[in-house]
């Protein structure tokens, strides 16, 4: 059983937890908040009653495991640090980190202190971005990918106001690439390996970040082609084009929907029936991990490719942070 505490009492956490908490590997041992009283409201859901406000004592907390860290951005590097320097094991919300640099410093030492370091990109673990990745053979070779995802933020409308939310704040190392569009780089890169090249352009706010933006990176024999915004919606999927059919994939980083058609054939819905909580595969492979029961280079090596090329997108369009 892995004594799990949190770092964040947001929406995400709560799914995480609900995710963790449905298979038999997970207890929860402790919440972390700065205001104790909404740490206990988080924690009365789940049956916790450790509630520690201090982060330091979290470090130290030796009825601790593991940690799900769910800060802003710009905290994750040196949280995940303190708590792997005491032996904890660290899942951690994408993105991993405000940049490259802080990425390997971060792996640095989750090796040092022998713990895993996990980033908590979901998709990747999902039974039918899995099923994806087996169909690539199918429509081979790959031409051209379309991934895609914009959604108009719920807290634009307060940075319009002037309210400046996190979302929108380079203090936090936030905006379009970091937020939405990580999950349509990391997927290109889980698909298909570290880019050739990286061109990026965006519309940057006054905050300092970008509301939206398109990257494209060239790889050989094909292109990726990505679009990504917190200030307009799209209906439109993403696809993977190859010379014999192509691939559907319908809200990216859900996969919810997946839809082949091979070259000259029909359409044929080939979606796997899966857990309405996406979150519960990456718990249950961070358990694997955590256990023993499994090692994975490739989930570090992912974790650094794309840290890699959210670095330079950020660098070709002009969007600067603290941590830079």
């Amino acid at each position: 059983m892995i004594k799990l505490a949190v770092v964040g009492t947001n929406w995400i956490t709560e799914h995480f937890v609900k995710a963790a908490l449905s298979f038999e590997q997970y207890s929860l041992a402790a919440v972390y908040s700065r205001n104790h009283e909404t740490g206990v409201a988080f924690a009365e859901n789940f049956g916790c009653k450790t509630i520690i406000t201090d982060f330091d004592a979290l470090c130290a907390n030796n009825d601790t495991d593991a940690v799900y860290l769910a800060s802003p951005n710009s905290f994750h590097c040196e949280q995940a640090i303190a708590l792997m320097r005491h032996g904890k094991h660290v899942i951690c919300e994408k993105p991993l980190a405000s940049n490259y640099e802080e990425v390997e410093r971060m792996f640095a030492v989750a090796h040092q202190h022998n713990v895993v370091l996990f980033e908590a990109f979901k998709t990747n673990y999902l039974p039918n971005f899995e099923l994806v990745k087996n169909k690539l053979s199918d429509i081979s070779p790959v031409r051209k990918a379309i991934l895609n995802y914009c959604q108009y933020s719920s807290r634009y409308q307060k940075y319009l106001n002037g309210e400046n939310p996190n979302t929108f704040n380079p203090e936090f190392s936030n905006g379009s690439t970091m937020d939405i569009g990580y999950y349509c780089i990391a997927s290109a890169i889980s698909l298909f390996g570290e880019p050739k090249s990286v061109h990026a352009t965006a519309t940057i706010l006054e905050s300092g970040v970008d509301g939206q933006g398109s990257v494209l990176l060239n790889y050989d024999g094909f292109d990726v082609v990505i679009t990504h915004s917190k200030v307009a919606d799209s209906a439109i999927p993403s696809e993977i084009q190859g010379e014999n059919g192509n691939i559907v994939i319908h809200h990216l980083s859900e996969a919810q929907n997946i839809e082949i058609k091979p070259r000259g054939g029909a359409t044929q819905n080939i979606t796997l029936p899966s857990n309405e909580m996406s979150m519960v595969y990456e718990a249950q492979y961070f358990a694997k991990l955590v256990n023993g029961d499994a090692t994975d280079s490739n989930a570090e090596k992912l974790s650094k490719i794309t840290a890699k090329v959210l670095t330079e997108v950020r660098k070709q369009i002009g969007v600067v942070y603290p941590a830079d």
